[in-house]
């Protein structure tokens, strides 16, 4: 199984983690002929197999993936009921690396699965391009709404890939707190960044 360490994330819930940072290093090495800049980045070994899912369509990662986070949410022990993946921020990606995982985790997990509970009703600019936390809550206030029932006094676990700033995760706990009265709302993410608040 991939190694991994898990960080505490922080937000409107009662406990998050993310199983390892994202990077461990990026170090600027000049520009290319097009005058790009070029980094040498060194990724944790769970960051890796995230960024070959997601930005190369290699899904041949998704177990390993899988299973470690089966392995942490087995020894965190949320006792959560419901697995809620939180909306992707580009629907059009072909290959959605939080909903093939998720559903496969809770698959194991035996818990529910419940990927259309929590829905994106707006459309957003790519909020890894924005910098002001601010600015990302305000461009996602009222951007989520929940469409299912059943989730009134559960325990759920919301569920994402990457863990930058927050302020999805929060603006999507935000929605279920308000619509839909869960008991309790952890969050886990694979990865997060080193700029995560």
């Amino acid at each position: 199984m991939v190694e991994f360490s898990p960080r505490k994330i922080r937000g409107c819930w009662k406990a998050g983690y993310a199983l390892d940072w994202h990077i461990r290093s990026s170090e600027f090495i000049g520009y290319n002929e097009f005058g790009y800049e070029q980094y040498k980045t060194v990724r944790s070994p769970v960051g890796e197999l995230l960024f070959q899912l997601k930005y190369r369509d290699k899904l041949n990662v998704v177990d390993e993936l899988v299973a470690a986070a089966k392995s942490f949410v087995r020894e965190w022990d949320p006792a959560v009921e419901v697995i809620i993946p939180v909306p992707p921020s580009n629907a059009d990606r072909q290959v959605q690396p939080v909903r093939l995982v998720g559903e496969r985790l809770s698959s194991q997990l035996g818990l529910e699965w419940a990927p259309v509970s929590v829905v994106k009703t707006k459309s957003t600019p790519q909020l890894k391009d924005v910098t002001d936390f601010e600015e990302k809550k305000e461009l996602l206030d009222g951007a989520f709404e929940v469409k299912t029932g059943g989730l009134e006094g559960k325990a759920v676990l919301l569920f994402d890939d990457l863990f930058q700033s927050g302020a999805t995760m929060n603006a999507v706990a935000d929605v279920l707190k308000q619509e839909s009265h869960v008991d309790a709302i952890f969050a886990l993410a694979l990865t997060r960044t080193s700029s995560a608040r």
